[in-house]
């Protein structure tokens, strides 16, 4: 009777540890997926003194720069305008820029900074869509709402943007004007609607003649950014990030 009771103690004992190893690999296979920001990451702040800037493989420090325009936070009911402009990552609303941003940093281990003009674009779609027209006829130049801070510890910037008219939304144009990137690597990224780079990448190149502007960056369909995480890691991986 009492080697009866200690062999039933010991499968006790089995089962227990069988099921912490099922939960444990559960959530590693929940990890294993792009995260949604957290509050600090859906609006990142300038990098800081006190940060200490993410390296690649080769030793050089890295940053995520990109503007994101989600024409809503809500994940429900949305308009195909507004789930044309965004990605929803559990739950959460997120850019296509901003998403693709976030799987280039969770990739590469970089800090990111987030482009945001001093006054906000409107969301209404069609609004949106006649000011950015505008602005491009203008040649306009949005104020920022913040520079990015201690810029010259960084080596290599992603650069990411939505393709408005066929160009940069003109908020790019006042980054590229306001800070200097002489001597590092811009590595483009870009979202849209058909228009894939258009000529953005030269345009990049003629603000910024100083700095290397890599010419194979990474563009993907508001139609397809939802799935392209794998794309994302092998470009990086290929990019020897």
């Amino acid at each position: 009777m009492k080697k009866m009771m200690i062999f039933v103690l010991a499968l006790l004992i089995m089962a227990v540890g069988l099921a912490g190893c099922g939960g444990s690999k559960g959530q590693s296979t929940s990890s294993s997926q792009p995260q949604p920001a957290s509050a600090a990451q859906t609006k990142p702040t300038a990098p800081t003194a006190e940060a200490s800037p993410a390296n690649n493989k080769e030793g050089k420090k890295t940053l995520v720069v990109y503007f994101s325009l989600p024409e809503t936070t809500k994940p429900e009911n949305m308009t195909k305008e507004e789930a044309n402009s965004t990605v929803v990552i559990n739950g959460e609303v997120l850019g296509n820029t901003q998403y693709v941003a976030y799987l280039i940093q969770k990739n590469t281990g970089a800090d990111i900074f987030r482009i945001e003009p001093k006054t906000a674009y409107p969301t209404d779609h069609k609004t949106l869509v006649d000011l950015a027209k505008t602005e491009q006829k203008n040649n306009a130049r949005p104020e920022l709402a913040k520079k990015v801070e201690n810029l010259a510890q960084y080596d290599v910037i992603f650069l990411g943007y939505p393709n408005w008219w066929a160009d940069m939304p003109m908020v790019l144009y006042s980054f590229l004007e306001s800070h200097n990137l002489a001597g590092k690597t811009i590595i483009p990224f870009n979202t849209h609607g058909g228009s894939g780079f258009s000529d953005t990448i030269n345009t990049i190149a003629s603000l910024q003649p100083s700095a290397k502007v890599i010419k194979n960056g990474y563009t993907v369909s508001r139609d397809t950014v939802q799935n392209c995480a794998d794309e994302v890691a092998a470009w990086v991986k290929k990019l020897n990030y």
